[in-house]
């Protein structure tokens, strides 16, 4: 898919990776991003930046749309879906991308299994759950959820964190399945170290499973992480992974399992020391 010329949503927007892919749509000359988070204000200032991105990058102008949403309330995901359908006719192209980490492991305080699923899982649901009905009538759209490497191998320290993450690809593959042989395309989003407060924050705190992940491969830029996904969308993509390395983990995670997990297990104990 080429965003140029497309109505795009990305949740999760105010911040990060989804302000970055916001940003970036619009220098590649979207007609319309909608830029969706659970902060209104957050969410109104990437609005207000999509539209100077586009300036400077001289492209046509650029309908940047500020919009709350709480994506783990499926009545406001789907209305969210069909208010932008009625203003601008469709919806080309829909990142679901909010995200949160937990530091959880066994325990569960403050129902954070649950948060971690509503979050990572129930969120792509709500929205394909909208979208989809549309995108089959027109016979053609795009749906990019954001997961992580996490959901190809492990978060370690963040139990919740890793089991929703696999969720989503899961997820993904199925709409994949499903969908992918009547015109609606579907990549999933796994990137490695991002420098987002996500990663950074456990990081200064010295957070092992941090130190891990960091430990694995380049911190790279949400903008980094926009780059890749506009070439991963381009090409069409399934899996978009901004670090290469974790394709190489994914397949040596599936040779040899025990070997993967010992490795890990030795990464881990090495950063915990």
């Amino acid at each position: 898919m080429q965003v140029a010329g497309k109505v795009v949503v990305v949740t999760g927007a105010g911040s990060g990776i989804g302000a970055a892919m916001a940003r970036r749509f619009a220098a590649e000359g979207a007609e319309v991003v909608v830029v969706a988070d659970l902060h209104a204000d957050a969410a109104a200032a990437v609005a207000a930046e999509v539209a100077g991105v586009a300036e400077v990058g001289g492209v046509a102008e650029v309908g940047g749309v500020a919009e709350a949403l709480d994506v783990c309330d499926a009545d406001a995901v789907a209305s969210l879906v069909h208010r932008t359908i009625e203003r601008f006719g469709r919806i080309d192209l829909f990142c679901s991308n909010a995200g949160i980490a937990t530091g959880v492991q066994l325990d569960d305080p403050g129902d954070a299994w649950h948060k971690a699923f509503d979050v990572h899982v129930m969120s792509h649901v709500y929205a394909a759950r909208a979208l989809v009905p549309h995108l089959l009538e027109r016979g053609t759209g795009y749906l990019l959820n954001t997961a992580s490497a996490a959901g190809l191998l492990t978060a370690p320290g963040d139990a919740p964190y890793t089991v929703s993450k696999h969720g989503a690809v899961a997820f993904a593959e199925w709409l994949a399945v499903t969908y992918g042989g009547r015109g609606i395309g579907v990549s999933v989003l796994c990137p490695l170290g991002v420098a987002t407060p996500l990663l950074m924050e456990p990081l200064a705190a010295g957070n092992a499973g941090a130190r891990a992940v960091a430990a694995s491969g380049e911190i790279v830029t949400a903008e980094q992480v926009a780059d890749a996904v506009v070439t991963g969308l381009a090409a069409e993509r399934f899996l978009i992974l901004p670090h290469p390395q974790v394709g190489t983990f994914w397949a040596q995670k599936a040779a040899d399992p025990d070997r993967w997990l010992a490795g890990v297990r030795r990464l881990v104990s090495r950063e915990d020391a």
